[in-house]
C-alpha cells in the first residue's frame, strides 16, 4: 500500500484532532493530548516536514523495512521529509512526551536549513533511535517546552530567530547525547565492527562476487538491518575510519594479495576486484599505499 502522505502541520493536527496550530510552520505537540491514528491508511505514513520526538510510555511497535522495534521510556527519533514511518495501530496508548515538527520552509534564510541535512541521524532508522538517560530526557523536555511556549506567542521581528536557535540548542544536545550513546554502547558497537569484518571478509573472498561492481556501505548495512549513516557513524566512533574506509582497506589488501602472489594483469585484477576502469583502481591503490600497482609488485619480484 503507498504511504499515506501528511503535507502540511495543520493536516497532521487535523488528523490528531488538535487545535488549528499557532503558526502553520512549526508546532510543538503534547503526545499525552493526542488520539493516536486509528485509520488502517495510517500505518504507513510520510510527513512533508521534519519530526523530532521524544516518547515515553510506548507501548506500540514501528517497523522500519522488515524488522519490528519495541521503545522504552526516553526514546527519541527523528524524520527528514518524505521518510516512510509505518506504525501498529492501537486504541490503548498511554502515551507521554513532544512532538516537535518543522516544515523546511520554516528554516529558509538561516543557515539551519543547510545544517539540518548535516545531522545524519534524520536517516537513521527506527531501531537506531536515541535512548536517553534521565537527566538527558530531562533537558530535552525543557528545550521542547521552551520551543513550544515560543511558538504560541504572537509573532514579532524576534520570534522565528529565537525559535531557530532553540532548535539549534535543541539538535546540538542530540548530537552530544548521540555521540555518548555510541561510547557507552561499546560492546554493541564491537559486535557491528565483528560482523562488518565477516561480511567484508566473505564477499572479497567470495569466488561468486568477482567481477561484480563494488558494493556501497547500503549494500552491507541492509544485511546488518542498518542505515548507512549509522553504520558509518558506529564504525567512525569505534575505530576512528567510516564504513567506507573499511571497505576500501578490504579491498586494497585483496588487490595487494593478487599482486603478490599471482600473475593476473593489473587489468585482471582490476575487473575481477570490481572496477570498470583499471585507471580507477590504479588512482585508488596509488591513494591508500602511495605506490602504483606496478610499483607495489615489483617489491616481490
Amino acid at each position: 500500500m503507498k504511504p499515506y502522505a501528511i503535507q502540511s502541520i495543520r493536516q497532521l493536527h487535523d488528523l490528531l484532532e488538535l487545535p488549528k496550530p499557532k503558526h502553520p510552520l512549526i508546532s510543538v505537540i503534547d503526545f499525552s493530548e493526542i488520539k493516536c491514528f486509528t485509520d488502517p491508511a495510517l500505518e504507513s505514513v510520510t510527513y512533508n516536514f521534519y519530526c523530532i520526538a521524544l516518547k515515553k510510555n510506548f507501548n506500540g511497535v514501528m517497523r522500519y523495512g522488515q524488522q519490528h522495534y519495541d521503545f522504552d521510556d526516553g526514546t527519541m527519533t527523528f524524520f527528514a521529509p518524505n521518510q516512510v514511518v509505518a506504525t501498529e495501530i492501537r486504541d490503548d496508548w498511554a502515551l507521554e512526551g513532544f512532538w516537535l515538527v518543522i516544515h523546511p520552509d520554516f528554516m529558509q534564510g538561516f543557515s539551519m536549513a543547510q545544517e539540518i541535512r548535516q545531522f545524519n541521524y534524520f536517516s537513521y532508522a527506527v531501531n537506531e533511535a536515541l535512548h536517553l538517560a534521565e537527566e538527558e530526557e530531562q533537558t530535552i523536555t525543557l528545550l521542547m517546552a521552551d520551543i513550544a511556549r515560543e511558538s504560541q506567542l504572537a509573532n514579532d521581528n524576534f520570534s522565528q530567530t529565537i525559535i531557530i536557535k532553540q532548535i539549534e540548542l535543541l539538535l546540538s544536545y542530540c548530537d552530544r547525547f548521540y555521540n555518548r550513546q555510541f561510547l557507552t554502547r561499546k560492546q554493541a558497537g564491537n559486535n557491528y565492527l565483528s560482523r562488518f569484518e565477516q561480511l567484508l571478509e566473505n564477499y572479497f573472498n567470495n569466488p561468486e562476487t568477482e567481477g561484480s561492481t563494488i558494493p556501497g556501505v547500503s549494500f552491507f548495512a541492509g544485511k546488518m538491518n542498518l542505515s548507512a549513516n549509522y553504520l558509518s557513524d558506529m564504525l567512525r566512533n569505534n575505530t576512528g575510519q567510516s564504513a567506507q574506509q573499511h571497505i576500501q582497506e578490504k579491498l586494497i589488501n585483496k588487490a595487494k594479495a593478487l599482486l603478490s602472489s599471482t600473475d593476473l594483469s593489473v587489468s585482471e585484477i582490476a575487473y575481477r576486484l570490481g572496477f570498470e576502469y583499471p585507471q580507477s583502481f590504479s588512482k585508488l591503490f596509488k591513494i591508500k599505499t602511495s605506490k602504483t600497482p606496478k610499483e607495489f609488485r615489483e617489491i616481490f619480484n
